[in-house]
């Protein structure tokens, strides 16, 4: 499949692979070999593009796979997908069968979070590990700071600003970085959402508060890797995602090592070189 025209192959030089699942058409890259192998998920409005220097740094010595779940990213979602963060799973889950993935270390922020812990409750003896940063994987209901967040981003107002200028993409990115990237690396944020209604975007903002069932399975899968070694790497100037929710993994996760980074929501932008070094350090050290 050829890759769009806005896109910069010099800033994502890694081989395009797609897979079909379940009629929708799964963008994704595998980089590196080895005995290791990171499962790189990512949230809302980004798609695998977040990851590709950890990709750089992790791949000579490691194998990498980063996908974009449908609607993101240069995944296309199949007619009458409904974007809701159960249906992301189902097509994460079918991926990870199909690619036969097994032992794989997840690499997690936003959305990713409860989507790869709700796969481990699904599949226990798939992950031996977890590298995770300002995410959650608990319902969120009664947070009223995000469930305001979401009754606005995720309802009318916000499917109409996702509609007609991209709004909520726009409002995510404008706050998501500690420094903001290059006008090229913004380019390539953005070019999955220049054209279509952007809907994708809203709908998995409303689902902070509504995917409570995928949430409470994330909640399982969380005590499920009780006993696995842990590292959070944690953008301490994130607006989304705080100490309350670092603490509960830290609580969660008694095997763990924190490291907290002058980064904001998008830390794997913000701060490569320090998450490549710090999950390079926690591999010899713990795994």
């Amino acid at each position: 499949m050829q890759r769009p025209g806005w896109f910069d192959e010099s800033l994502f030089p890694f081989e395009s692979k797609f897979m079909e699942v379940d009629g929708s058409t799964v963008h994704y890259v595998d980089e590196g070999k080895g005995d290791v192998t990171f499962l790189m998920l990512h949230g809302n409005p980004t798609w695998s593009f977040l990851y590709r220097k950890l990709i750089n740094g992790l791949a000579p010595d490691h194998r990498c796979v980063a996908l974009d779940y449908p609607g993101f990213g240069l995944s296309t979602a199949a007619a009458g997908f409904d974007f809701k963060a159960a249906s992301h799973y189902q097509v994460v889950a079918e991926f990870v069968e199909r690619l036969g993935l097994e032992h794989v270390i997840l690499v997690v922020q936003d959305w990713g979070g409860p989507i790869g812990f709700a796969l481990a409750a699904e599949h226990p003896n798939l992950v031996t590990g977890v590298v995770l940063g300002n995410t959650w994987a608990w319902p969120l209901r009664g947070d009223r700071r995000l469930e305001r967040f979401s009754a606005i981003m995720g309802g009318p107002v916000g499917r109409v600003m996702a509609r007609t200028f991209n709004g909520v993409w726009r409002a995510f990115m404008r706050r998501g970085f500690r420094h903001r990237p290059a006008p090229n690396v913004m380019a390539m944020y953005a070019g999955p959402f220049r054209t279509g209604d952007r809907i994708q975007t809203s709908i998995f903002t409303r689902e902070l508060i509504k995917a409570v069932e995928l949430q409470q399975q994330a909640e399982h899968g969380l005590e499920s890797l009780r006993d696995r070694p842990a590292l959070l790497l944690w953008g301490t100037k994130d607006l989304a995602f705080k100490d309350t929710e670092r603490h509960h993994f830290e609580e969660a996760l008694p095997n763990h090592r924190t490291v907290l980074m002058d980064a904001s929501h998008f830390w794997q932008e913000d701060q490569p070189d320090v998450a490549v070094h710090e999950i390079r350090q926690w591999l010899r050290e713990s795994v």
